[in-house]
């Protein structure tokens, strides 16, 4: 059951609307004035608050300033109830970023209305959603009722890859975003000499192709090859445009869910520009542990191109399989017959990765 927080001055129409609410089965908190109303949107953390303007001890702008600076309210739908005569106080109101209002006297309909909208906006910003196929379809199909858009795609089928195959090559026109369902994808971009500079190794959950579709040329920046039997899903360009920029909240929680982790990305940039290539080597390896790419305990991992793993830690091959063989005669790892890797002493190469 849904909690609002009413708060209003005048008794009859504080009352009359915490009626019409309990009537549909909300639990109602009511304040007669602005400063009772912040004690309690603390205390109860409702899932929405009406609040009047004009109201003694505190008025409708001095709450919804006051819970925006705290981190448990700030993101409470928040609606003004407004006088008629107040309509620069309702734009001041929707300039400062609250949800709605409504205009005194109401109808019963367009109270409910507009609580139901916003209450079910709110659900759907702050539900978390699976990083599987199953998930992103849930995440689209309700962004697309949240935006009012019935064009996006409902075609959102998985289509195996082998080993080796290309999802899509640099130069060529972007026009899907991929997620990966299961297997392992390596994206990389070719220097002038035919060298290849591995960019990324990504697994189950993460997408590829995101900073394609948002250059200007419209043209892939880099290749993606199958480093292991995968299964992905292809997003149309247009609907990741619509979500991007279609609305501020849908594109905010789009960006978290497909920007796999920019922050890593951007620490490994700067570790291929300061670190030593052993201390490099021992964060690539502990990466690679982290998205299942690499045998221990809990994967069995996939065998790994020496020449990959190179561009992973940007040296070159040959420095990498030295690097490698030093790990190995430090009991730090094993290589097996087929190549892969194994992990024996994942805190030793913390270690190595924090501090060379």
């Amino acid at each position: 059951m849904n909690k609002i927080l009413l708060i209003e001055d005048n008794q009859d129409v504080r009352e009359n609307t915490a009626d019409i609410l309990e009537l549909e089965n909300y639990t109602v908190i009511t304040a007669e004035n602005g400063k009772i109303g912040v004690e309690k949107a603390l205390k109860h953390a409702p899932d929405l608050i009406l609040c009047d303007i004009m109201m003694p001890e505190l008025d409708g702008f001095g709450v919804f300033e006051s819970l925006s600076k705290n981190h448990k309210t700030a993101s409470i739908p928040f609606i003004f109830l407004t006088a008629k005569s107040e309509k620069t106080d309702v734009r001041k109101g929707m300039n400062i970023g609250v949800d709605d209002y409504l205009t005194k006297p109401f109808e019963e309909d367009e109270l409910l209305d507009a609580i139901a909208c916003r209450i079910k906006k709110s659900d759907f910003l702050k539900k978390e959603f699976s990083k599987n196929i199953e998930g992103i379809s849930e995440f689209i199909n309700e962004a697309s009722d949240y935006l009012k858009l019935e064009e996006l795609s409902n075609d959102r089928n998985l289509e195996k890859y082998k080993t080796k195959e290309y999802i899509f090559t640099e130069g060529t026109a972007a026009h899907q975003l991929y997620f990966i369902q299961s297997g392992n994808v390596k994206t990389y971009r070719t220097t002038e000499s035919g060298k290849e500079f591995v960019t990324g190794l990504y697994g189950p959950g993460d997408f590829i192709g995101q900073l394609s579709l948002l250059g200007d040329k419209g043209l892939y920046v880099e290749t993606a090859s199958v480093l292991e039997d995968a299964e992905i899903c292809g997003i149309p360009k247009a609907d990741f445009t619509k979500l991007l920029y279609g609305n501020k909240e849908v594109s905010n929680k789009f960006i978290d869910i497909i920007s796999n982790n920019l922050i890593d990305m951007q620490e490994h940039l700067v570790d291929m520009a300061y670190s030593t290539v052993r201390k490099r080597t021992a964060k690539a390896l502990l990466e690679l542990d982290h998205k299942g790419l690499i045998k221990d305990s809990k994967h069995t991992g996939i065998s790994i191109p020496r020449e990959d793993f190179a561009g992973l830690i940007g040296t070159a091959t040959e420095t990498a399989i030295r690097m490698l063989t030093e790990f190995k005669h430090e009991g730090l790892i094993d290589v097996e017959t087929n190549r892969r890797l194994v992990i024996l002493d994942k805190e030793r190469l913390k270690q190595i990765s924090e501090f060379g």
